[in-house]
């Protein structure tokens, strides 16, 4: 099973404030829907209550890692740590975490590749991705975009491998 992170981040890290993201990139949104569309998807109790309705993507498995719920939301799967949530997606070929940042900082050392959209522009935040050392990652590809009419910035969707030890 491939873990990968998939995030959207400012130029000074920011993900997030009060519980929701900071801007609106629809291109982003199509981007995350195309990478994601037919796979599993684990997030944390908090971006699971950001999303609108708390509805379940549609087209993926939804899996929220959560101590705070009795039973699993509709559409979604519960677990209540980390581990059981790999073990739930253990047969997955490619599971992605969507967040927040504390899911994003336990997972960061055991993912192999990174689906980030890195943004051109500082914003402020109150969540933040944690730290990536690129030394340990390999570029596998690069789309810049730099003319998208909708937004003030430009942005990069860049994959990221893990290197091999």
């Amino acid at each position: 099973m491939t873990i990968s992170i998939i995030v959207a981040m400012a130029a000074n890290r920011a993900i997030g404030i009060n519980n929701q993201l900071i801007w609106h990139n629809s291109n982003d949104l199509k981007h995350f829907k195309k990478v994601t569309s037919g796979h599993c998807v684990i997030m944390g109790h908090n971006t699971w209550l950001s999303l609108p309705g708390q509805k379940a993507l549609p087209n993926r498995r939804n899996i929220v890692i959560s101590d705070r719920l009795d039973k699993a939301p509709e559409g979604y799967e519960l677990a209540t740590s980390i581990p059981q949530a790999l073990d739930m997606a253990q047969n997955e070929d490619e599971v992605f975490i969507m967040g927040g940042g504390s899911i994003y900082e336990q997972f960061l050392p055991k993912a192999d590749r990174l689906y980030l959209t890195r943004l051109d522009k500082e914003f402020e935040a109150d969540t933040f991705f944690p730290y990536i050392n690129f030394d340990e990652w390999e570029l596998a590809d690069l789309e810049v975009v730099d003319d998208d009419p909708q937004v003030d910035y430009s942005y990069r969707f860049e994959v990221w491998e893990r290197k091999q030890a």
